[in-house]
């Protein structure tokens, strides 16, 4: 059985910011959301609304998609 916690979303989009080749500087003026906001969000310091995710995402390349689960897929889940 595999012992790992799974990443959560926000450590993953963390990762992203930091890896994707850009400062945060570049992807603040890209996105439009302050560097800021950024420097707090990857110092643990705030969180991100889905606004500035939605506005930090495509300069980083992360495309969403969404599915739709079914009741039956969500109760397994719980």
């Amino acid at each position: 059985m595999n012992s790992m916690k799974p990443k959560v979303f926000s450590e993953n989009l963390k990762e992203l910011i930091l890896t994707c080749g850009l400062s945060r500087w570049e992807i603040a003026r890209r996105s439009g959301v302050s560097e800021a906001a950024l420097s707090r969000f990857v110092n643990n310091l705030r969180g991100l609304t889905t606004d500035t995710v939605d506005r930090i995402a495509p300069v980083i390349g992360l495309k969403f998609t969404s599915t739709k689960l079914s009741a039956k897929e969500l109760r397994r889940k719980a």
